[in-house]
């Protein structure tokens, strides 16, 4: 996606490069319209490092490509950050003196502003007409926070921190790619809709050391609670075990619990399940456990040259949810597989869907490179009746709005 982030000349403009870096490894296309007084804060090279593309400050430069409107009309999203109380009245006034004005009047794409600057100017009233006049046009807003400013002054007026002006940008790109949005309100189609989704994989210990589990990230299922909460959704996310960071950037909107066992899940997910008009399961559930738990670390020296464990069958969450559900509760199962023929695959997902008896279906194929902890998925959507009603490859956001676009 293609993602401006226009920096204006505050001392928060520093913080405005970890915003460009964090929308970069999201995986956009992120390019910088600096003013000059942002340059005099932040330098070109480092912008231009970062982003991955030429910095654009001067409003004649490349005017044989119309670049003052060209760079708007491109735009998928744009997130000013830091929005200055200068800058915050130029675009409330539709004023276009420089690059980044006619940029913002070029362009239809969302606008996400970050204000900064003293609490006095944040609490003038002319700055607060002007937010309001942004917010009435469907311009988004971030912060700002209370706390330190510039010199010994604090209160509020503090940038928003990177992590939540990237949350709140990436929310929004979802949006964008995955759904219609109101321009008022910036909520999607499933505005309200109660959504539980399950991500990880459970674990099932041995001991308080070791544990049987599986390899699975939770990226797709946390890339479905991103998407479905940039759709106006109200969502709760049931999480196994997680990789490292995964978690990172879920909006703040996601009510978050952790689990980490089969049991611990089941409970967990039938309790949450009773308000839910949307389950989707997409957690890597382990189909057994250990009979007994050693309560400590089993030796080796004790041991021997074998070790021999009696598993026993944990509980069809998914198709317990399927027996409990109420009346118009849609339940989205996920079904991993080794098979490596495509025909093979499809009949072992429609065999599963008729056994679980879920709405829809989503099959993908793992192996030792495929999938798991991977940034992309490859994914084929059954509906009740079994038909493959949807196809889905790439990273896992962009699959997780499409998963979306078809129950929805």
């Amino acid at each position: 996606m293609n993602i401006v982030v226009g920096i204006t000349g505050g001392i928060a403009a520093y913080k405005a490069v970890n915003v460009v870096r964090g929308l970069v490894l999201a995986g956009h296309d992120v390019h910088v319209v600096a003013t000059n007084g942002a340059l005099r804060f932040v330098g070109r090279p480092t912008l231009e490092a970062i982003s991955r593309n030429p910095v654009h400050s001067e409003l004649y430069e490349g005017v044989a490509e119309v670049r003052h409107v060209a760079i708007g009309q491109a735009a998928d999203l744009i997130v000013v950050a830091p929005a200055t109380a200068n800058s915050i009245a130029k675009i409330a006034a539709g004023l276009a003196d420089d690059l980044l004005g006619n940029t913002i009047l070029a362009s239809s794409a969302p606008l996400l502003i970050a204000p900064a600057m003293h609490t006095e100017m944040w609490q003038n009233p002319a700055t607060q007409a002007n937010v309001e006049v942004l917010r009435g046009r469907g311009v988004h807003v971030v912060g700002p926070a209370s706390g330190q400013l510039t010199g010994s002054d604090s209160g509020p007026g503090r940038m928003a921190e990177p992590e939540d002006i990237i949350s709140a940008a990436l929310e929004l790109a979802s949006a964008r790619a995955g759904g219609e949005v109101d321009a008022a309100t910036g909520r999607g189609e499933l505005a309200g809709r109660r959504i539980l989704i399950t991500a990880g994989g459970t674990r099932e210990p041995l001991d308080p050391v070791r544990f049987i589990g599986n390899r699975s990230s939770g990226k797709q299922g946390v890339a479905l609670a991103r998407a479905a909460a940039a759709r106006g959704a109200d969502v709760t996310l049931i999480v196994a075990n997680s990789d490292d960071g995964v978690l990172d950037r879920l909006p703040a909107s996601v009510h978050v619990e952790h689990v980490s066992t089969t049991l611990e899940l089941q409970e967990a997910t039938l309790l949450a399940a009773g308000t839910a008009e949307l389950i989707i399961m997409a957690a890597a559930v382990a189909d057994y456990r250990p009979e007994a738990v050693a309560d400590r670390k089993i030796k080796k020296e004790t041991q021997g040259d074998t070790l021999d464990l009696r598993l026993v069958k944990n509980p069809d969450i998914l198709r317990e949810l399927v027996v409990g559900r109420h009346d118009g509760q849609v339940i989205v199962g996920f079904a991993a597989e080794t098979e490596p023929d495509g025909d093979a695959l499809l009949a072992m997902a429609v065999a599963k869907r008729e056994r679980k008896g879920v709405d829809f279906l989503v099959v993908n194929r793992v192996g030792w490179t495929e999938t798991f902890a991977s940034d992309d998925n490859s994914v084929i959507v059954l509906d009740a009746t079994g038909r493959n009603v949807a196809e889905a490859h790439g990273d896992k956001q962009s699959v997780a709005d499409r998963i979306l676009d078809v129950v929805a």
